[in-house]
C-alpha cells in the first residue's frame, strides 16, 4: 500500500480556521479507499495534543529551533496521524497563527520551519513503522518541507497544494541560517521571494508537483491579475500544476441525518426543508415569512469574500421582498454595516457574528439561497454543502465557484441540470443581477425544486478527488 506523509498546519476537527483542516482530516479516510495509507503531521497545539493524550511517542528530537520536541503518533476519532509535540512552539492558546493582540506570533518563521524539519526527518525513515512514498504539502505553513529535502540531497517525491496563494509565509532574509538554510538557498531559484524568505514560494520552487484545490484556480493564479506576485514562477511550472476540487465530508454534512437541523430530509422530499426554515427564521429574529425568498451567509466577513457587496445589494434584496441571515466574523467595518442593515431592515435582515457549528447547519438546510459573491475563491466549500443540502448557490464567476456550481442559463434549464446561479462581473451590480435571477426563479417553484433536486443528487463528496490525488502519487512513484 502506497504510504503518504501529509504536512500541515490544521486539521478538522481538532484546529481549524478554514478550509485547509477540512482537507486535511478528510483525505486520509477517502485515500484509504484508494489504496493509499495516508497519515497527517500538524503541530502540536493544545487541543491537538489534549486528543492524543495516550499517544505513542515515536520520535524524540533533542533540540528543534530551541527546545526539546517528540513527534507523537494516534488515531483520534480514527484519523491516523502524527503531531509535533513541542511546547516551546505550539503549546499556546487560542489561534494557530496569532497572539491575543491578533498580530502574528514573532517566531511563526521558526515554529512552521520546525514542522517541515520534523516532516523532512519522517520523510528520510526516522520512523520505522511508516516511510512515506510521497510527501504532500499544504500552504505556506509547509512550504519549507520541499526545499529542506532538496538541500538535503533529495527524498520522496513532494507534492505542495495551494489552498489560497494570498497567503505565503514571507520573513525576513536574516533569519536563513537561523532556519537551517544554506546561503546558496537565497537565490531567485531557491528561497528568495521580493528581498525576504518566501515559504510559499520554496515549496512552489522545489515540489515535484504542485496542485490547487480547483481546476480554474489552477489557470486564474497563473495570470498577473491573480498571481499576487508568484505568477512567474507558477507559469514557469506549469507543466508539473494540477487543478484538483476539494471534496465535501458527506458523513459530517448529511442533510439526511444531519442532528443539527430541525427537519432532516433527502431529495426525494423537500418538504421539511419548510420546518427548518421556520426555525431558522425564528432563531435569528426574522418574520415568519414562509412565502419569502430567505438568503443565508456563512462566511469569514472580509472584502475577499464579497460581503460589502451583499452589504451595498440590500436595498435591492429587500425591495424584492427577499430577507437574509448571516453567520460569521471578521473585518470590525463589515460587522458594523451588517449591524446597521439590522437596525433598518428589521425582520428582513439578520446577522449573528461569531460561529456557531448548529446554525452553520440550520442556514444550510433552512435558507432558500446561499450567496457566495467571493472575489476570488480557490475552491469553496460553502457552495458544496449548499448544494448538498439544497440551498440554491448565488456565486461569483471565480476560482472553484465556476468548477462546483451548473449555472441556470438557458441551456442548462432546458436540459434540466441546473444547480444554481453564477454572476459576473464580481461588482454590485452584478450581484444585483444574480439576486434579481434567484426571485425570478424563486417565483417559478416547479423549476427551482428541480434544481433543488439537482443540486442535492450532485456528487460532492472526496470520492473523484481521492482518484485524482491516487493517481499523482502514483505517478510520482513511477517517476
Amino acid at each position: 500500500m502506497l504510504k503518504v506523509l501529509s504536512v500541515g498546519s490544521e486539521i478538522y476537527p481538532l484546529v481549524k480556521t478554514g478550509g485547509l483542516a477540512d482537507v486535511m482530516g478528510a483525505l486520509p479516510g477517502a485515500l484509504a479507499r484508494e489504496g493509499v495509507a495516508m497519515r497527517a503531521l500538524v503541530p502540536g497545539y493544545p487541543a491537538v495534543m489534549a486528543a492524543l493524550a495516550e499517544a505513542e511517542t515515536v520520535l524524540s528530537i533533542a533540540d528543534l529551533f530551541g527546545g526539546p520536541a517528540r513527534v507523537v503518533a494516534g488515531e483520534p476519532d480514527g484519523l491516523p496521524m502524527f503531531a509535533l509535540d513541542a511546547p516551546h512552539l505550539f503549546a499556546r492558546p487560542g489561534n494557530p497563527y496569532l497572539a491575543s493582540n491578533g498580530a502574528d506570533w514573532p517566531d511563526n518563521a521558526q515554529r512552521f520551519a520546525a514542522l517541515c524539519r520534523a516532516g523532512v526527518l519522517i520523510a528520510q525513515g526516522a520512523i520505522a513503522g511508516f516511510v512515506p512514498d510521497v510527501v504532500h504539502a499544504h500552504d505556506w505553513q509547509a512550504g519549507l518541507l520541499p526545499a529542506y529535502l532538496h538541500y538535503a540531497g533529495g527524498g520522496p517525491p513532494c507534492v505542495m497544494t495551494v489552498h489560497n496563494l494570498a497567503y505565503q509565509g514571507q520573513f525576513p532574509a536574516d533569519l536563513l541560517g537561523a532556519l537551517g538554510l544554506p546561503a546558496s538557498a537565497y537565490a531567485i531559484d531557491g528561497v528568495e521571494y521580493y528581498g525576504s524568505i518566501g515559504f510559499l514560494k520554496a515549496g512552489l520552487q522545489f515540489a515535484d508537483a504542485i496542485t490547487t484545490v480547483s481546476p480554474r484556480y489552477a489557470v486564474e493564479i497563473a495570470t498577473p491579475e491573480g498571481g499576487m506576485g508568484l505568477d512567474g514562477l507558477i507559469r514557469a511550472r506549469a507543466g508539473v500544476m494540477h487543478g484538483i476540487l476539494n471534496g465535501l465530508d458527506t458523513i459530517a454534512w448529511n442533510p439526511a441525518r444531519d442532528p443539527l437541523l430541525v427537519a432532516p430530509f433527502g431529495p426525494g422530499d423537500l418538504s421539511p426543508r419548510g420546518t427548518n426554515k421556520s426555525a431558522l427564521q425564528a432563531r435569528m429574529g426574522l418574520d415568519a415569512r414562509p412565502d419569502a425568498l430567505l438568503f443565508g451567509v456563512v462566511s469569514r466577513l472580509a472584502g475577499q469574500k464579497g460581503i460589502d457587496l451583499i452589504i451595498e445589494a440590500l436595498p435591492l434584496l429587500t425591495a424584492l421582498g427577499a430577507q437574509l441571515a448571516v453567520l460569521g466574523s471578521g473585518e470590525p467595518a463589515l460587522e458594523a454595516g451588517l449591524r446597521a442593515a439590522m437596525a433598518r431592515w428589521p425582520g428582513s435582515v439578520a446577522a449573528v457574528i461569531g460561529f456557531e457549528e448548529r446554525l452553520s447547519h440550520l442556514i444550510q438546510g433552512g435558507a432558500d439561497a446561499i450567496l457566495v459573491p467571493s472575489r476570488f475563491e480557490p475552491c469553496g466549500l460553502t457552495q458544496l454543502a449548499a448544494q448538498h443540502y439544497g440551498a440554491i448557490p448565488v456565486v461569483s464567476l471565480v476560482g472553484g465557484l465556476v468548477d462546483t456550481v451548473i449555472d441556470a442559463n438557458p441551456a442548462a434549464l432546458g436540459a434540466g441540470v441546473a444547480t444554481g446561479i453564477q454572476f459576473g462581473p464580481v461588482t454590485t451590480n452584478g450581484l444585483a443581477d444574480g439576486l434579481r435571477r434567484a426571485a425570478a426563479l424563486f417565483a417559478d417553484q416547479p423549476r427551482w425544486q428541480q434544481m433543488q433536486t439537482n443540486a442535492m443528487t450532485l456528487d460532492v463528496s472526496w470520492t473523484h478527488p481521492a482518484k485524482h490525488y491516487a493517481t499523482l502519487y502514483h505517478a510520482l512513484v513511477l517517476e
